[in-house]
């Protein structure tokens, strides 16, 4: 197996653990705060447009290694206030190819 491939095979187990552990955090409550959306939650779906370019260049889907987390970005993405600020994960997931290619990755 060559480097890259090695190197993503490791960041994609590495990331899923990280999910994992938020998942157990989250447990059975709607929001990491409880039934409330909190300050938790902003900084955490903060960080989730990057996930469809991780999703992508890893070859997983989230919803499929860590269900409960899925979930809550998707209730943190029905709140208006939520989804009108975060970036366009596809744009991100194009700005990613775009850096990998000026890097001399692909």
């Amino acid at each position: 197996m060559d480097k890259q491939r090695r190197g993503t095979r490791v960041a994609k187990r590495d990331f899923i653990k990280a999910l994992k552990q938020l998942e157990g955090a989250l447990g059975e409550k709607n929001f990491f705060g409880g039934d409330a959306f909190g300050f938790v939650d902003i900084i955490g779906i903060a960080l989730t447009s990057w996930f469809v370019a991780y999703e992508k260049f890893g070859g997983f889907k989230v919803e499929d290694h860590c269900p409960k987390f899925s979930a809550w970005m998707k209730r943190c993405m029905q709140r208006e206030t939520v989804a009108k600020v975060l970036p366009d994960p596809e744009k991100i997931y194009e700005f990613v190819i775009t850096l990998r290619k000026m890097n001399g990755i692909e």
